[in-house]
């Protein structure tokens, strides 16, 4: 852990102080109550799970439509903690399935529902099908389980958001804006709490996991050079989410107090330390051919091959923000948990008119990303989304 803090520009965790003043209440609170984690499996979706499992629930269920992360994620939990007395099981279920509905209506007992499934990458608005599944997943699939666990009587619903949802600019950010929306709708009927934070380092598909991948593969290294981030660790994610869960009132957004002049970062920053800690010495390259050709010898010289580019990619964000200036901030409960405070804001016409937009186009089994991109623009007049016509998956 604290070699990912040293890549990150950290050397010590965000929320230990935190952490350790609520930790009583924490723990009691979580002993005493029963959880459903939704997406579970994930790299965030695990670190909440073994925040709960840790603090002895009298109930956790995990879902997950990934049954080998799943797999994981049980052995993780029983080489690092064991067992506890409570009813802990996991089921392998995609949540917008028949079978997940089954499921909730013959138990669906829990007092915390927390859904940490996301399509969460900004290349997935690359073709019209994939966007859709992601308004699918990030959008109704939520709304769905919070209707469901309305109905249930569950005490507590827990989303996780994103950054990129303060003054979105790319499809992913903009639907868990519209998430967000969809929320404050629902938090009329039950509380409601979710979470913006920074990219999760090293989570599984994550530029950084990647670094990983190109080395066991023997591949060169490629990061933009001009585009900074901010960075949390796995048990950081873990820790805010159930912070928000537990301690978080109806709306209220969590976010870690992050300083740009501390940890804002680059990836070819952090390419350049991680390269460090296995050992190479990076060699920038010229081109994705040279990078490929070099791959082959460099690394027995103890150099690795890397490719640094400015970014010219659809929806890359130039900078990362948790709030946006018409946003109510309460920046004194924690030292460095913010919360944004909503009123339960939404204009239902619109909420209907997403909802019947959308199901005209799966109707007609016929939709391009221009029409999706338009029904965006309806639902966040200042949506900041640019076609530049290039995307990840056209580059190394």
């Amino acid at each position: 852990m604290s070699n990912i803090l040293n890549l990150i520009g950290r050397n010590k965790r965000l929320f230990d102080q935190d952490i350790e003043r609520a930790e009583e209440r924490l723990s009691e609170s979580v002993s005493q109550s029963r959880f459903l984690v939704i997406g579970g499996a994930g790299s965030i979706g695990q670190a909440v799970t073994k925040e709960i499992f840790k603090r002895n629930p009298k109930k956790l269920h995990v879902v997950d439509i990934s049954e080998n992360n799943m797999v994981e994620l049980v052995r993780d939990i029983r080489s690092t903690f064991g067992y506890i007395a409570g009813d802990f099981q996991t089921f392998a279920l995609d949540i917008g399935s028949i079978e997940y509905d089954a499921f909730i209506d013959a138990d669906g007992e829990y007092d915390y529902v927390l859904n940490l499934s996301a399509l969460k990458h900004v290349r997935s608005e690359k073709d019209p099908y994939t966007l859709m599944r992601m308004i699918d997943v990030n959008i109704f699939n939520t709304d769905k389980t919070i209707q469901q666990s309305i109905k249930k009587g569950v005490k507590k619903y827990f989303c996780v958001s994103t950054d990129k949802a303060a003054n979105p600019v790319n499809m992913m950010g903009a639907s868990k804006r519209i998430m967000e929306m969809f929320l404050m709708r629902r938090s009329e009927q039950i509380d409601i709490s979710t979470a913006r934070f920074a990219n999760v380092a090293f989570s599984d598909g994550s530029l950084l996991h990647g670094f990983n991948q190109r080395i066991e593969k023997k591949q060169p290294i490629v990061a933009p050079r001009d585009i900074k981030r901010y960075f949390v660790i796995p048990q950081e994610s873990g820790e805010l989410c159930l912070m928000s869960c537990i301690f978080g009132e109806n709306r209220d957004i969590f976010f870690p107090k992050l300083s740009e002049s501390l940890h804002l970062i680059t990836f070819a920053e952090i390419a350049i330390e991680y390269l460090k800690t296995k050992g190479f010495v990076p060699y920038i390259c010229d081109s994705e051919d040279e990078a490929r050709t070099l791959a082959k010898t460099l690394p027995e010289e103890g150099k690795w091959p890397c490719l640094f580019t400015e970014s010219d990619t659809t929806g890359e964000k130039d900078f990362e923000e948790f709030f946006t200036d018409k946003e109510v901030l309460d920046m004194a409960r924690f030292e460095n948990l913010g919360i944004i405070k909503n009123e339960p804001l939404y204009q239902e016409e619109l909420l209907i008119l997403f909802e019947e937009q959308i199901a005209q186009m799966k109707a007609a089994r016929v939709w391009n990303k221009e029409q999706i991109v338009e029904l965006f623009f309806k639902m966040i007049p200042d949506f900041g989304h640019k076609e530049t016509g290039k995307y990840l998956d056209g580059k190394m």
